[in-house]
């Protein structure tokens, strides 16, 4: 006999580095989860603890085809989410984004699921209001080389609430700021792990820019306490919802903190700023804790100590 508290429910890019901590979570919480992944940007190596669990299960799909399947609620998170590997295929990534949402959106209506939505704070662009709040619409190029990945976003977003209106749906929307943490992908060209990986080789630490400009560094397991509070949330809150840690750093400060961290000899060394890079983000989190009763607990320095460990550990297996 089914327990009634046990839900059934379906993680898109389970395998990445967000999804792999999101099935973990609900596998301690009691429920049965699916993960579907195409492995084009995630490694199987970040579930492979999850895979002798009768709760888990591992399907290799590509949402931009249609699942047939039957759950209760649905979280999307796939989707190449670093200027790297969205950048790779521009127009798989829009499809991945637009496609894939109208085939879990169709899921959803087809099986009466609540669907979350792995939104980001690149819908904000390079934003004229700062700190970003929910209701500003962003500064967004939608020809430039970014786009693919924050038109698709907010295409996706669009979609969601027009299912909401349409067809009433159950949906939640997370505008996801820069996290961190264990299994981050080591070559997905983001500024945690590549300074970090850059510290522990010794190599110069290649900032862009002046190094001026900021972001706010939240750690995986705040973040995906985040998703649970917002997914168990009353029907009547949708969101769009920033869930980010409001702590701002220069991009300077953070290799410098790096630096200082692993005990490293890097140097500093400069690059031209990539186009459309944004100067400033950082959340306006009030939404978060007055809805959600959320906000971050994990300060950088902690998250850094097991995020160093992890690539150290990395580097010494051979596998970064």
């Amino acid at each position: 006999m089914k327990n009634p508290l046990r839900k059934r429910i379906l993680v898109t890019g389970g395998a990445g580095f967000l999804g792999s901590h999101l099935c973990e979570r609900l596998l301690s919480l009691g429920h049965d989860v699916l993960c579907a992944d195409n492995f084009f940007t995630s490694a199987k190596d970040n579930i492979l603890h999850l895979l002798d669990n009768p709760h888990f299960e591992l399907i290799r799909h590509d949402i931009t085809f249609p699942l047939y399947i039957e759950v209760d609620e649905i979280y999307n998170l796939a989707c190449p989410a670093s200027p790297i590997h969205y950048q790779f295929d521009p127009v798989q990534t829009t499809k991945t984004s637009v496609h894939g949402a109208i085939n879990m959106l169709g899921l959803a209506k087809r099986v009466k699921a609540k669907i979350f939505q792995a939104s980001t704070s690149e819908v904000y662009g390079d934003p004229e209001l700062h700190p970003q709040r929910e209701d500003y619409w962003g500064h967004v190029n939608p020809i430039g080389l970014r786009s693919c990945y924050d038109e698709g976003k907010r295409c996706a977003e669009t979609l969601f609430f027009d299912y909401r209106r349409q067809h009433n749906l159950r949906i939640k929307v997370a505008r996801i700021f820069n996290t961190y943490g264990p299994r981050m992908h080591p070559n997905d060209g983001r500024v945690v792990s590549n300074f970090i990986i850059q510290a522990l080789k010794s190599q110069p630490i290649t900032l862009y820019g002046d190094g001026e400009q900021t972001r706010s560094f939240c750690y995986v397991a705040d973040l995906i306490d985040g998703f649970i509070r917002l997914m168990d949330s009353s029907d009547d809150f949708t969101g769009p919802v920033n869930l980010g840690n409001p702590g701002e750093f220069t991009i300077r400060q953070l290799a410098e903190k790096i630096i200082e961290m692993t005990g490293s000899a890097s140097k500093l060394i400069y690059h031209p700023l990539p186009a459309d890079d944004p100067r400033q983000r950082r959340p306006d989190i009030t939404l978060a804790k007055e809805a959600l009763g959320w906000e971050p607990t994990i300060h950088l320095e902690e998250g850094l100590v097991h995020t160093i460990a992890y690539f150290d550990d990395l580097l010494r297996q051979g596998l970064a």
